[in-house]
């Protein structure tokens, strides 16, 4: 069974995937200009959703931080797998430090909030 903290990171990135999936919508449905409208308002409100749940279990920073995460690595990938862009080693080591400092910034939040409980 999940905790409460650990369902808070799987809303918290299943926020910032449906971001990237909304971006990549707009991209992919050229035919239908309200398919494409109506998918992006779709993934959005579901990203908000899901924005909002992660609320519930983290600190706005933790579930900020590690939403803006997991939006920027699966837009970086699906641009690389869906479109074709490179992704230089400097998009790498900026991914990679996003990460550490996502960690960082988690773990800081959550001692500073235990030492003043």
């Amino acid at each position: 069974m999940m905790s409460g903290k650990s369902r808070g990171y799987v809303w918290a990135v299943s926020a910032g995937i449906n971001a990237a999936v909304a971006a990549i919508a707009a991209k992919f449905f050229v035919s239908s200009q309200i398919v494409k409208y109506a998918s992006v308002v779709f993934f959005n409100v579901i990203m908000w959703l899901c924005h909002v749940e992660s609320l519930k279990a983290l600190s706005s920073l933790q579930a900020t931080v590690t939403n803006f995460a997991a939006n920027f690595l699966s837009s970086g990938l699906a641009g690389f797998y869906l479109f074709g862009e490179v992704l230089s080693a400097k998009w790498f080591a900026g991914a990679s430090l996003i990460v550490v400092g996502v960690f960082i910034l988690s773990k800081s939040s959550v001692a500073r909030k235990q030492s003043s409980d």
